[in-house]
């Protein structure tokens, strides 16, 4: 019994001895490669250890999107096989291409401090005698090879040759939302947005960080007190525009003004949006807000005229639009990509969002404010595009307590669909250079590493 007691003794004395070897041996490997990483590894927006720039928690994108109700992996398979094909088709429809708009306005809030030197800021207008005078009269398709007020480059280009001929069955009429008065046609001018892309044009410094400034800081963050919920639903709206409009700089960013070579600038895309989480997730709220919107309003948006004087066109056009609101993969996917319902409640919901209405359109004037041609262009179309999606969820009652019917101007519905498609090739970019972006910015930092290790 002894001697069996002893055997029994030493087999387990063996044991305990080869289990602390193999837990002495892993935190040695363990502890190594936290050396020779020089830190305790984190994890990167897209899932790599990596550095993370002040945001240790953030890691691959995944589950819902946050106060929305659908899931980041949702929005980027619909986003990639259906909505953002459909959308690039659209867009370049004669009905969606142009967008009626005032470029010359007096900042109401400081003197304008000169505009952007650079020549991709500026949207060219050209006379009128540059145009064939059958254009003039009615709508017709205008090859870039006549456009010769180009400076060199098509982009720069516009449009103004449209008239109310070309669309019928809109009403003209104010969105609440929204600061402009798209019903003084004599100010207004028609561009071509296809020939004046969302892209880099040197517009920076004091003059635009003054513009985001006053967006943020005079409009968003002296909401009253109670308006929490609602007050952070306006800022991730602005946010994810933000976001959104960084990223399409990035994207087509000028990279050497000698040679007028263009590209993709993935430090910038990187340093601007993938650093900061909060960016991205609010880029993903503001495109399912919109969508939101955009789904509300199928009805509406399918019995739409769609005329400009091209049967073949119109008659693609409103394809386009059905396939886009009515998508049965959508439906079953992402029904309600955004719940409107839950904002406004309690007895002083009204006043409220009264005054978040005021913001808002503040934030639209401050537009006026740009000091870029380009830039104007795009911020107008784009927070007419917000205030819009606002007019359809919030000025208009989802169930039979009507405060007013849906009624939107045909430059509403422009401005709407272009703003989707700029959202939805934001969120594809993320989605796809992200890694790429990511993958440089460690390769600087561990080339950095490697030098100064050396001296």
């Amino acid at each position: 019994m002894a001697e069996a007691r002893t055997e029994g003794g030493g087999g387990d004395m063996r044991q305990r001895r080869r289990w602390s070897w193999l837990v002495g041996a892993f935190i040695a490997v363990f502890l190594a490669g936290v050396v020779a990483s020089g830190n305790a590894p984190k994890f990167s927006l897209f899932g790599r250890l990596s550095e993370n720039c002040g945001c240790p928690n953030a890691r691959k994108y995944t589950g819902m999107v946050e106060d929305c109700c659908c899931d980041y992996e949702t929005v980027d398979t619909l986003n990639s096989e259906v909505l953002h094909p459909i959308l690039q088709e659209l867009v370049k429809t004669p009905f969606f291409r142009y967008f009626k708009v005032k470029l010359w306005c007096d900042c109401p809030y400081w003197p304008d401090d000169g505009m952007c030197r650079l020549r991709d800021c500026s949207v060219c207008e050209c006379p009128d005698n540059e145009f064939p005078e059958t254009f003039k009269g009615s709508f017709q398709r205008l090859s870039r090879e006549d456009l010769i007020c180009q400076e060199g480059r098509p982009q720069a280009a516009v449009d103004r040759t449209l008239d109310t001929k070309a669309f019928r069955g809109w009403k003209e009429i104010d969105n609440p939302w929204t600061y402009d008065d798209e019903t003084d046609n004599a100010e207004m001018t028609y561009v071509n947005l296809q020939l004046n892309p969302e892209r880099y044009t040197g517009y920076s410094g004091p003059s635009a960080r003054r513009i985001w400034d006053a967006v943020y800081n005079d409009n968003i963050k002296d909401l009253p007190s109670d308006s929490f919920q609602e007050r952070k639903v306006l800022y991730k709206l602005v946010s994810g525009l933000h976001s959104s409009i960084s990223v399409h700089i990035a994207a087509e960013y000028l990279l050497d003004e000698a040679t007028n070579l263009w590209g993709q600038n993935l430090e910038l895309l990187y340093d601007r949006v993938l650093r900061y989480p909060e960016r991205v997730r609010n880029l993903y709220f503001t495109f399912l807000f919109v969508l939101r919107a955009v789904t509300k309003a199928a009805d509406y948006l399918e019995q739409a005229e769609y005329d400009t004087g091209n049967a073949a066109d119109d008659l693609k056009t409103q394809s386009l639009v059905k396939q886009l609101v009515f998508n049965p993969k959508l439906q079953a996917a992402c029904p309600l990509p955004f719940d409107e319902g839950k904002l406004w409640k309690g007895q002083n919901g009204p006043n409220l969002k009264h005054e978040i209405q005021k913001q808002f359109r503040n934030i639209s004037s401050i537009m006026d404010c740009v000091g870029c041609e380009k830039c104007r262009l795009w911020g107008k179309l784009q927070i007419l595009g917000l205030g819009t999606a606002l007019k359809i969820l919030f000025s208009v009652d989802g169930d039979d307590r009507v405060d007013q019917p849906l009624q939107l101007q045909r430059n509403e519905v422009i401005a709407l669909l272009n703003l989707l498609n700029r959202l939805s090739e934001s969120v594809q970019w993320v989605k796809e250079m992200g890694p790429a972006a990511e993958k440089i910015v460690e390769g600087h930092r561990s080339s950095a590493s490697v030098g100064t290790s050396s001296l």
